[in-house]
């Protein structure tokens, strides 16, 4: 299939991937734009997935403030100052820190939960749904936990831009751009509200 330079231009600039990985993905998936996506996704996830180990040693400090009442600050990291002096690495922190600020999450990502929350959100869930048949009740319970920490873990949390996105999806996307492993190490949220 003959893919155009406007169609392969189109996808480029809407996820930041090179021209050559953009058109393979759109021969792959017949010029559907959706599917080139997903595939891309998926393939920037293994690369991520190999880059998971590689020290961590640049960064960046974000930070937003609405209306002087909330303000969130964020440290993304990375593995090199080349990555870090990029004018999009500032504006990815930044996008994150308005997410905290907006969201106000409890972790960063599903291992940083305490297992005491762990376990009094269980505790909490099985009482409703103990009246379910049995053969359901884990299923439900599954699905409660992981909808009630995808609220408070910041990295499972849709994106308040673009709700077809995850913030993990958003540092994957930016991870597989900038060519190297981008990871949120820290976040606070400050409100004059209490």
């Amino acid at each position: 299939m003959d893919i155009s330079t406007d169609v392969v231009k189109v996808l480029r600039d809407k996820t930041g991937v090179s021209i050559m990985q953009c058109k393979k993905a759109l021969e792959e998936a017949e010029g559907d734009m959706d599917k080139a996506e997903v595939i891309l996704r998926k393939r920037s996830g293994a690369a991520a997935d190999k880059k998971a180990d590689r020290e961590l040693g640049a960064g960046t400090i974000g930070s937003y403030v609405h209306n002087g009442e909330i303000g969130a600050m964020v440290v993304l990291s990375c593995e090199t100052d080349f990555v870090a002096r990029n004018e999009e690495f500032p504006a990815l922190a930044r996008e994150i820190a308005m997410q905290v600020a907006a969201t106000n999450p409890t972790y960063a990502t599903e291992e940083g939960i305490a297992p005491e929350a762990r376990a009094a959100a269980e505790a909490v869930f099985k009482k409703e749904v103990v009246d379910k048949p049995a053969e359901m009740q884990e299923k439900i319970l599954e699905g409660k936990m992981k909808s009630y920490f995808s609220d408070q873990v910041l990295l499972e949390q849709p994106y308040i831009k673009d709700e077809s996105k995850t913030i993990r999806d958003l540092l994957t996307e930016a991870s597989q751009k900038f060519g190297e492993r981008i990871a949120v190490s820290r976040f606070a949220r400050f409100s004059t509200r209490n």
